[in-house]
């Protein structure tokens, strides 16, 4: 099944994060990913999310606006808006620690 690409809107790209803006229609997609770093979403619209994930299964779940959640490097899946509204989120990638969390 051929589902159209959602936009991701890169904000902020530097040393210490990366931060997207993720826009969906209906039906939209993500494409397959694996996440290089630990992340946090926070979103923006209420996101009823089509979470299929390797091997097959997938999963529903429903994220109310302006709620955060944070996940780890690793992560595989292709998020899918399974509602009938637009969703929208924001993702801050966690590219390298401050320097003052170093270990001294």
């Amino acid at each position: 099944m051929t589902r159209p690409a959602c936009t991701a809107t890169q904000m902020i790209d530097d040393a210490r994060v990366r931060v997207t803006r993720f826009d969906f229609a209906p039906g939209a997609e993500t494409g397959w990913h694996r996440h290089g770093h630990d992340y946090v979403i926070t979103t923006l619209t209420d996101c009823q999310m089509l979470l299929e994930e390797p091997g097959g299964g997938s999963r529903s779940v429903f994220i109310p606006a302006g709620t955060a959640y944070r996940r780890a490097e690793g992560v595989e899946h292709n998020v899918v808006n399974g509602g009938a509204a637009p969703m929208s989120f924001v993702e801050v990638e966690l590219k390298e620690p401050h320097p003052s969390a170093a270990p001294g």
